[in-house]
């Protein structure tokens, strides 16, 4: 018994030993191949369904898009004939007779006559809409019909035109009144084509003042009209054709009794192309009318080309498969053997242990990382000391910190920096606007920003050096960039020359990444130890920028003065010259201030030399003048100073003398337009009262003189010493009116209250409001009420 237990748990212990290598196994890249290779059996079988989906697409697209060319084509036939009976339907519907039939007040005799020349031109109608197979106009007022050369009876034009059998007299009658206008149905005709029967196109003409019906329009094509369009489709793609309303009620149609027709108008309900059990239905509108057309085609008839589409599919599936299994058994048995290969080696020469933790591929990663991991890391130390060390030797080079033991050409040597002769010059970048980076680096902090505007210089700058054929070095000195320029063999001004294209192209370049830099420039000097005074002289450049502004390329050969020079500095702002600005500005007059303070500050500014001092005092004079100006005109306080007191601080926190300038120019247009508007304000409240006055007089002697046929612009012109039309134009701008629309308004509103109050002829009362023509006054009646003085006459 215990030997048994001994064997039943050794195999047991065997089983378990088994599963774990299975499950380890589960990670190597053989069992991953044979599952990978295993999904290439799907690709084919994918791809196949693919093809076939997209080829019944194809299909479906082109069946659609025949059918829908036919149904287009069977729309233009049957749109040509609507289009001719709507166009019909409106030239009966506005002619003149009609119109005049229908809504004048006109005896029975007069009538008759009118109707009689109607049916005459109807005549006209019928030769030229020869398509149209009758047309004919109720008349409600007379219970008659008029047709193309005659006038019946309602009774006797039933008779003839509808009595077929199919509809009693009043059933014509009710289809007529209860039919909405402008709607197609279907009416019998007993002179048309069997199943005499025809489309009918029906307008209601408006009623007449009282609200009494007037009468309607009906044009009749017969259905063989239509007939050709439908059966050209129905022969070509063993489809049916239906022609519907917009309410969905069939007009035409040939489809078979046995054809369940109700189910195909509830399908129309939502509309374009559909799909039933047993059927394919199209659908498209009318492009003159409210009409629907539709074709209903069998699925039967719809899909039987595409069998052989399907039958293709199934045989591509099955060889698709068939390949894909052999190919994958081919392939794991190559690709395995150089894998195992590489990982046995890697694993000898590592721990001597082979320890793939059951995926090969992962082994070699881990092997090739670490070593790629070491080799960066070594190389990166290196680079760090190396960056270090070449900025704190260029540091202390610049700032004159030399050391007469080191040999600073073998030092350059050590750094990898080229000496190409004993010239050096320094070019200084300040970088206005490193805040912009933050659009660039978003979430990124100062020094971030910093970093990346110094490496973006760097990069450039020592590029840019490398073309002129020079050596460009660059480091941080006090927050700022400086290059330190190694240069080639030449003279000074073409070192010059070419210091100045590269501080041009590096400030131009550097836009690009929204950087904005003042750069400055020293003298060139020979040898290491003129290095820190030609960093002193960039520096003392760079100070200047407050008199040249912002984004300028200052060398100090432009900023430097010689102790021989005789240069003179002047200050330039006489007191007459003070009283002109000042008598501007109190004018209001922005342009001449403007220019005087441009002119005073460009006289002073453009000089070789001028010192900070004298500049800001002459900008805090020009501000003082304009202080001055504002309390001659009386406001003082509660002006634009009073509502801005920061004003002086505005220029003050400007960083160089172009924002002062700006800044004065600003507050300068300010101040005028306050004087401006101040004195805007006298003048126009004495004309707004004066203008007040003139029209009141104008109407007072309008009111009074208004039956005065002499009365006239002109004439009030006279009256009040002004030319007629300047009267008028002053007039219509205090009152909104024209003077003789004024004139005219009031005579017909006086003329208007004779009317109502007496039986005067019309002549009379013209002249009464100052008209001696009743022409004139029927006419100027006529424009402003719309209607003759005689029929408001009538309504009163």
């Amino acid at each position: 018994m215990a030997g048994r237990k001994d064997i039943i748990g050794s195999n047991k212990g065997g089983e378990e030993i088994r599963l774990k290598n299975l499950w380890r196994k589960r990670k190597s890249v053989l069992f991953t191949w044979i599952v990978s290779y295993s999904v290439v059996l799907f690709v084919p079988w994918a791809i196949s369904l693919i093809i076939y989906s997209q080829s019944s697409d194809a299909l479906r697209s082109e069946i659609h898009r025949a059918n829908d060319s036919l149904l287009k084509q069977a729309r233009y036939t049957i749109d040509t004939q609507i289009d001719l009976m709507k166009r019909l339907n409106t030239e009966i519907t506005w002619n003149t007779k009609l119109q005049n039939l229908m809504y004048s007040t006109k005896t029975s005799g007069d009538a008759q006559y009118t109707a009689y020349q109607l049916v005459k031109e109807l005549l006209t109608y019928q030769t030229s809409y020869a398509s149209i197979d009758e047309f004919y106009v109720i008349w409600e007022q007379e219970g008659g019909v008029l047709r193309s050369g005659n006038v019946r009876g309602k009774e006797i034009a039933y008779n003839t035109i509808h009595a077929t059998g199919e509809i009693s007299y009043d059933q014509w009658i009710g289809t007529l009144r209860n039919t909405p206008s402008n709607s197609f149905l279907l009416l019998p005709h007993k002179d048309a084509l069997a199943p005499k029967t025809s489309i009918a196109y029906l307008t209601h003409l408006p009623k007449d003042l009282n609200g009494r019906e007037t009468g309607t329009v009906v044009v009749m094509a017969d259905l063989s009209r239509f007939q050709e369009a439908i059966e050209s489709i129905s022969g070509f793609s063993g489809g049916q054709v239906l022609v519907l309303t917009k309410d969905n009620e069939v007009l035409l149609s040939n489809l078979p009794d046995s054809f369940d027709r109700e189910r195909v108008i509830r399908s129309l309900s939502d509309g374009g192309t559909m799909e039933a059990d047993d059927f394919e239905l199209f659908t498209i509108s009318s492009s003159v009318s409210d009409l629907k057309y539709a074709l209903v085609i069998p699925s039967n008839v719809f899909w039987e080309k595409a069998e052989y589409v399907r039958r293709f599919t199934y045989a591509s599936i099955a060889i698709s498969m068939i390949g894909a299994m052999v190919l994958t058994w081919f392939f794991v048995r190559r690709n395995y053997s150089p894998i195992q290969q590489l990982v046995q080696s890697l694993s000898d020469k590592g721990s001597g242990g082979y320890r793939t933790d059951g995926n090969e591929l992962n082994f070699i990663q881990r092997a090739i990382s670490q070593t790629w991991n070491e080799k960066e890391r070594m190389a990166l130390q290196l680079q760090l000391h190396q960056h270090t060390l070449r900025s704190n030797m260029l540091n202390r080079l610049l700032k004159g910190r030399t050391d007469p033991l080191v040999p600073y050409g073998e030092v350059f040597k050590s750094f990898d920096m080229k000496l190409i002769s004993d010239r050096f010059a320094v070019i200084l970048f300040v970088v206005e606007n490193d805040g912009n980076l933050s659009s660039i680096l978003p979430g990124s902090d100062e020094a971030e920003r910093r970093k990346l505007a110094q490496f973006i210089i760097t990069n450039v700058v020592e590029e840019l050096t490398e073309r002129r054929q020079h050596a460009g070095y660059v480091a941080e000195i006090d927050d700022m960039p400086v290059c330190l320029v190694n240069l080639a063999s030449g003279s000074l001004s073409g070192y010059m020359e070419d210091l100045r294209s590269i501080a041009s192209e590096a400030q131009r370049f550097l836009q690009q990444f929204r950087l904005d830099l003042t750069i400055s420039i020293g003298g060139v000097h020979e040898s290491f130890a003129g290095v820190a005074e030609a960093y002193r002289e960039a520096v003392d450049a760079m100070e200047y920028k407050m008199v040249l502004g912002k984004q300028e390329i200052i060398t100090y050969e432009d900023i430097r003065i010689d102790n021989d020079g005789d240069l003179h500095f002047g200050y330039y702002y006489p007191l007459q010259l003070e009283q002109q600005v000042i008598n501007w500005i109190k004018a209001g007059d922005f342009a001449e201030a403007s220019r005087a303070m441009n002119d005073i500050m460009e006289r002073n500014f453009n000089k070789p030399v001028v010192t900070l001092t004298l500049a800001k005092c002459l900008i805090f004079n020009l501000a003082g003048t304009m202080v001055k100006s504002i309390n001659e005109i009386g406001d003082g306080e509660s002006s634009v100073f009073g509502g801005n007191p920061l004003w002086m601080d505005r220029i003050i926190a400007c960083d160089t003398i172009q924002e002062m300038r700006h800044e004065l120019i600003v507050l300068l247009k300010e101040v005028c337009a306050f004087a401006a508007a101040k004195r805007e304000s006298n003048v126009s409240q004495e004309r707004a009262e004066s203008l007040r006055h003139l029209a009141e007089s104008v109407i007072r002697h309008i009111e009074e003189y208004y039956d005065d046929a002499n009365l006239s612009v002109n004439s009030l012109g006279e009256r009040f010493e002004l030319k007629g039309s300047y009267l008028s134009k002053l007039f219509r701008n205090e009152t909104g009116e024209g003077l003789l629309d004024y004139i005219n308004k009031f005579r017909i509103d006086r003329a208007k209250r004779i009317i109502r109050s007496s039986r005067d002829p019309i002549s009379d009362i013209a002249k009464r409001v100052g008209y001696n023509e009743a022409a004139t006054f029927i006419r100027v009646f006529k424009k402003y009420e719309g209607i003759t003085p005689g029929k408001f006459k009538e309504m009163g």
